[in-house]
């Protein structure tokens, strides 16, 4: 049974951390390689909320409302010029994540910071103690799936960003606001990625660095994804099952690359990934 609530909770955690970056890359079709540093600026909400002797639960909203509004920034100074660019927009978005991370480490030094779980203790799952934060974290994921199903399906925005998907030009000949689509889009997705190092924090140390070790594994989760939620959900369960096997049975060392590992195999096989599987 513990083996089992792993895999949920890691491919739940996969999930969040991944969820920002594939909401961007599915209408702006651009991977936004500065995803680990709105995580850290998140995780960093959370080390500030407990400084300053805040409600634990403030950090969420925190960390949300900044880095949308970053990623409104962000959208509008940096990213908009260079939508018919694509590398040039992943090459900005990969320089504005080491200045944030340079900018985070003139605020806070370089110290590793740690931060309590949001719901401490255990719970017991058919006679098995269990992280009650951990099962948390899957009914996180949980809602922020069936959050967005209702987003796209129930939503005139996200109508919308379905038809700017399927064809931007047509869209536009229709009269929708693209540019506003992709605005709200990237602040949706940057705000996402933040809210998920709220999460994370408690789970792994808070370092002005700590957001890279994890964009490997998303983007290329979101590689395999495309540009649907559905896929990305299993991929993180599929891949999240074989990081918990391998670290549990081999090394943890080699479970910590599993991930990464197996999305390039299967996107040597099938190059579209789950999504058309």
């Amino acid at each position: 049974m513990t083996l089992l609530l792993d895999i949920l909770s890691t491919a739940a955690i996969l999930f969040i951390v991944a969820t920002g970056l594939l909401a961007i890359f599915g209408v702006l079709k651009i991977i936004n390689f500065a995803h680990g540093a709105w995580l850290t600026v998140g995780a960093y909400c959370t080390v500030v909320t407990n400084e300053l002797g805040l409600n634990p639960w403030f950090a969420l909203l925190l960390a949300f409302v900044t880095g949308a509004v970053l990623g409104a920034l962000t959208e509008r100074f940096i990213v908009r010029p260079l939508y018919r660019r694509p590398l040039d927009a992943i090459l900005a978005t990969w320089g504005l994540g080491i200045v944030i991370g340079q900018l985070i480490t003139l605020w806070f030094g370089r110290d590793v910071h740690f931060t309590p779980a949001l719901l401490p203790g255990t719970l017991d799952v058919l006679d098995t103690g269990y992280s009650l934060y951990r099962l948390f974290a899957v009914g996180a994921a949980l809602a922020i799936g069936l959050g967005f199903a209702f987003l796209l399906e129930g939503t005139r925005l996200g109508l919308s960003a379905q038809a700017v998907i399927m064809n931007e030009n047509l869209a536009r000949a229709l009269g929708m606001d693209t540019e506003k689509i992709r605005l709200a889009t990237f602040m949706i997705g940057t705000g996402l990625a933040a809210l998920a190092g709220v999460l994370l924090a408690p789970l792994t140390s808070v370092d002005p660095n700590m957001g890279v070790a994890w964009l490997t594994g998303a983007f290329m989760l979101v590689m395999v994804a495309g540009t649907s939620f559905g896929a990305l959900a299993v991929a993180c369960l599929v891949f999240g099952a074989a990081q918990v096997l391998v670290s549990t049975f081999l090394s943890p060392i080699l479970g910590g690359i599993t991930v990464a590992v197996l999305c390039a195999i299967t996107l040597r096989i099938r190059p579209k990934g789950f999504a058309r599987a």
